[in-house]
């Protein structure tokens, strides 16, 4: 859980440095970031996604190994259910008691089983999703910075050609 918070922790702080970035003059939709903090921040929170993800494959695995535990344990206690009812043969009223306390024996496993199951794939899931958010939220920011730094960037290339225009023909004038 620690890393989950690592993650939105990373991710808070890059919302929080874009949103307290300042604004060039004359373009107030625009924002001035520190790109190797915001790198720096970036390849911390790209470590810390394989470790949710590890964590979502060990739990997977963990899952496995409880429902195979399980039913091994329901294999266990048929066997035993069997073999006490085996003994008890000469008394039906007991054979049956022993077959009936099987099958609810095996009907909880199952149930418990199914319920662990559920739970499993639920808190997976779960985590999962999380972790694509955080990851496509962070993606989205570093795109819309990209755009950003682009339109700053084809703005700038075009104001230095237009003041290189200016200068040849400011020339021509002062030269007549």
């Amino acid at each position: 859980m620690a890393n989950n918070n690592d993650v939105s922790r990373l991710i808070d702080m890059i919302y929080g440095r874009i949103e307290d970035a300042k604004s060039p003059a004359l373009k107030p939709d625009m924002a001035m970031v520190d790109r190797d903090e915001m790198l720096d921040l970036l390849d911390e929170l790209r470590a810390q996604l394989p470790i949710e993800v590890k964590r979502a494959k060990e739990l997977l695995a963990a899952r496995e190994k409880f429902v195979e535990d399980a039913k091994r344990d329901v294999d266990r206690m048929m066997r035993q259910a069997e073999l006490e009812a085996k003994t008890k043969v000469s008394e039906s009223e007991v054979l049956s008691a022993a077959r009936e306390k099987a099958h609810k024996m095996i009907d909880h496993a199952q149930e418990r089983c199914r319920q662990m199951y559920q739970v499993a794939n639920e808190y997976t899931e779960d985590a999962l999703a999380r972790t694509e958010e955080a990851v496509q939220l962070a993606l989205d920011e570093v795109k819309q910075s990209r755009i950003r730094f682009r339109s700053a960037s084809a703005a700038k290339m075009q104001e230095q050609r237009e003041k290189r225009a200016e200068q040849p023909a400011r020339e021509d004038v002062e030269q007549n």
